[in-house]
């Protein structure tokens, strides 16, 4: 199982002429990852909801997350300018490569009836945006917490110009995106 910076190494010599690059510096590459929690109306029933859920992304990503606050009063959503409504990671460098290795090969093949990734999660920007229903699926998270389970949103930031080169790149790095099926002429 080659790492993150293994793969990123041959990116130019493997996919530099299908994806039209003549310089090296041009290879498509992770600029980012984004992880996100929206705490919700749990944040209401439960004061501690925002300690656990910076807990629990501490152990996911490796860094404490900040936490985000309300811009703006909702009097129906009983949220007060202010309040903490979630938590948000920004991962570069070192802590962003094994993250997104143990995202690829850990994480998602744990995932319950896991087929694939739809290549529609990747925007016309070269970004992809997946959301993951439960955060059990982490090796980090124990398994006595499992009555306090939450969703997070993950955005990989890439410098791809395209969707096509955006999902070739990822492809290539092992990204696990569910089979094209190929029409057969009859």
């Amino acid at each position: 199982m080659k790492s993150y910076a293994e793969k990123q190494a041959k990116v130019f010599e493997t996919l530099g002429a299908e994806l039209g690059l003549t310089n090296v510096m041009q290879t498509p590459k992770i600029e980012k990852i984004v992880v996100n929690v929206g705490s919700g109306s749990r944040q209401k029933r439960d004061r501690m909801a925002n300690d656990f859920i910076a807990e629990q992304l501490t152990k996911i990503t490796g860094q404490k997350p900040s936490g985000r606050q309300a811009k703006m009063s909702i009097a129906g959503f009983k949220i007060r300018q202010g309040d903490v409504v979630g938590q948000s990671v920004t991962l570069r460098g070192e802590r962003m490569q094994s993250f997104f290795d143990k995202l690829v090969n850990v994480a998602l093949p744990r995932t319950k009836d896991f087929r694939g990734l739809e290549t529609k999660t990747i925007d016309s920007m070269g970004n992809m945006t997946l959301g993951i229903k439960e955060h059990t699926i982490f090796p980090e998270t124990g398994d006595e917490e499992l009555h306090n389970i939450f969703g997070l949103s993950i955005t990989v930031v890439t410098t791809a110009k395209d969707k096509a080169s955006a999902e070739k790149y990822l492809r290539f790095l092992g990204v696990p995106f569910k089979k094209v099926k190929e029409e057969t002429k009859a």
